[in-house]
């Protein structure tokens, strides 16, 4: 939190409960935490299998308000978070908001993963980002174009990407449906009623 008199942020507060960190976004946004934003204990869990090595680059697939990365990034200061989002105004939004936390391990960018290299990233973290797609789901805005076929296009875009990805490459997925993993990742451990699972490419 903010000290009123200093002006100095301190983010060890954000990061001790999912209601807490929420009083960080935005009414709309805080809306709809509970769907799309990666709840703080996942971040952690999920954190503590993808940081294998000091400086590992750790890549988050459709970032949001940007919640698993910058948990992650404060729980793994040696290891660097990288947040994907094709809406402009969130990537802005999560880089306003690392740099209060005074978190220099993490960056987001604007992109849609069709268009992004994900080559230099070690391990990758995926919340079903492209699930909204489907008819009958919450969706984050309607400031971007929704369709059925888009889930199926970008599950297959990724499963390319991941498909060239070396063997020891891991993937933690939370929610997914498992379409975007190709043969060769193997599930290493699951956790809350196997929503959440550790993959890696054996």
């Amino acid at each position: 939190m903010e000290d009123s008199r200093t002006g100095k942020w301190f983010p060890d507060k954000y990061f001790k409960s999912d209601e807490v960190f929420d009083t960080l976004l935005s009414d709309p946004l805080r809306a709809v935490a509970p769907r799309h934003w990666t709840p703080l204990e996942v971040a952690e869990k999920a954190s503590r299998f993808l940081c294998t090595h000091h400086g590992v680059k750790v890549l988050d697939i459709g970032s949001g308000s940007g919640k698993f990365c910058m948990a992650a990034a404060y729980h793994h200061p040696e290891a660097r978070f990288t947040g994907v989002e094709q809406r402009a105004y969130l990537v802005d939004f999560c880089n306003s908001l690392k740099d209060k936390l005074g978190l220099g391990n993490v960056k987001f960018v604007h992109a849609n993963i069709k268009d992004f290299d994900i080559s230099a990233y070690d391990h990758f973290y995926f919340y079903n980002s492209f699930y909204e797609n489907l008819p009958g789901t919450q969706k984050i805005d309607y400031d971007v174009r929704y369709a059925e076929s888009l889930y199926n296009y970008y599950n297959r875009i990724l499963y390319k990407m991941l498909d060239k990805k070396p063997v020891g490459t891991r993937l933690v997925t939370y929610h997914s449906l498992g379409g975007e993993i190709p043969p060769g990742y193997e599930i290493i451990d699951t956790d809350y009623a196997e929503y959440l699972k550790y993959w890696q490419k054996l």
